[in-house]
């Protein structure tokens, strides 16, 4: 079986019901345009690691199949991280099927993550752009409760007059708008499985949608404007955020930068890290926390000053956001990680980059053949732990296997 037979049966049989239409389409787009082209045709038991290291290699300098001005054929990293996390899922699955005996994307290399600068409005700006979508009276409404609410484009488009509790001021988020493919505006579940949420709403934009939902002309709180009973296509409210800001001479920002402003707020006007997670509908507080670093950290030692002040009697100074640039020019003292030389039958852990390791285990099982085992984890500790733990667990089994051969 070749690598690309694989990835089709992969893709139909493994994944076809376990993750959403627009992942699963973007799936079978890396499949058919960055990896068929280039190991399509390798068989499946021959892959090695350093053939798949040459392969992200050359699919991040020539991957791109439409030409870009600016970056000509060269993939983005983030491109080469998904193609990477697409192949490395799908060989383990291979491995558990006993198709492949190690998965070779195991001590690859990827590039790391290069997130794109996040831009937010400042209160300024926040003040300017308000003036302009209060005069705009068909886009006021939903600009101003995405500005209080931080929803995904895709979700904020998805809101039906069902999900309003005018009562109690709360929004529930159910659904997602995607992109128009072949003509029909998909309509699905939120991002993420903690995307589906309920949020408590500003009164201010509480009131809003009151007043709003008194000529409500449908089911959707945002409704296509020249098709009442469809949802407002994501498209065309990016593209009128776009007019708003050039109007009012502001940065092009992108419309998830509104939901990075919002986010922003709430961590400098006092909501917890916890809420503001719930809120936004990340997976956890960790990813909130890892997005917003620049925020929480300051918020971390503003307290930290406070209770000095307070406990000790000090007088701290409460640093502000601005205290956070490097005054100094000279690099850091750098030290690289020396690691220990490890016993025999302890396992190997390998950093894959600054937010991740990799733990491997390699033994011989009870038939006598070398099977790997792998664990991942955030930091080289948690790594260690999970790797001992996973360790002992092989041994039994593989100790459990032996003794039922020997029956």
């Amino acid at each position: 079986m070749t690598l690309g037979e694989w990835l089709d049966k992969w893709i139909n049989k493994f994944m076809i019901f376990t993750v959403r239409e627009g992942t699963l389409s973007a799936y079978k787009s890396l499949i058919e345009h960055q990896i068929k082209p280039y190991l399509g045709n390798r068989p499946l038991s021959t892959l090695t690691t350093n053939e798949i290291q040459k392969f992200y290699n050359a699919v991040k300098k020539n991957g791109r199949v439409h030409v870009d001005r600016e970056h000509g054929t060269e993939l983005a990293d983030s491109m080469v991280r998904k193609i990477h996390m697409l192949l490395h899922e799908s060989l383990e699955t291979a491995v558990r099927q006993r198709l492949v005996v190690n998965n070779p994307t195991n001590g690859t290399t990827i590039p790391k993550n290069n997130y794109p600068a996040k831009q937010i409005l400042n209160d300024e700006q926040l003040e300017k752009f308000m003036e302009v979508i209060k005069a705009d009276k068909q886009w006021h409404d939903f600009f101003y409760t995405e500005l209080t609410t931080g929803m995904r484009r895709g979700e904020i488009c998805g809101l039906r007059w069902e999900d309003f509790d005018e009562r109690n001021g709360k929004l529930k988020i159910r659904r997602s708008v995607g992109r128009i493919k072949n003509g029909v505006l998909p309509i699905g579940e939120t991002k993420t499985e903690t995307g589906i949420r309920e949020i408590l709403l500003p009164p201010s934009t509480t009131e809003l949608l009151i007043k709003r939902k008194e000529n409500a002309v449908g089911n959707w709180i945002f409704p296509n404007l020249y098709h009442p009973e469809q949802p407002l296509n994501p498209q065309s409210a990016y593209t009128h955020l776009k007019v708003l800001l050039k109007k009012s001479d502001l940065p092009l920002i992108r419309f998830h930068d509104l939901r990075h402003t919002f986010a922003t707020m709430a961590l400098e006007n006092g909501m917890d890290v916890k809420t503001l997670s719930t809120t936004i509908g990340h997976v956890s507080s960790e990813t909130t926390i890892d997005i917003y670093s620049h925020i929480t950290d300051t918020m971390q030692r503003q307290a930290a000053a406070k209770i000095d002040r307070q406990i000790c009697g000090t007088e701290a100074q409460i640093p502000r956001d601005e205290e956070q640039t490097r005054i100094d020019t000279l690099p850091p003292d750098f030290e690289p990680y020396k690691p220990k030389c490890r016993k025999s039958g302890t396992g190997c852990v390998t950093m894959i980059n600054d937010h991740l390791f990799e733990g491997r285990y390699s033994p011989r099982n009870a038939y006598g053949k070398r099977e790997a085992h792998n664990i991942y984890a955030k930091t080289r500790e948690e790594c260690e732990e999970k790797l001992a733990a996973m360790i002992a667990q092989v041994k039994a089994d593989i100790k459990a296997e032996k003794e039922r051969l020997k029956v």
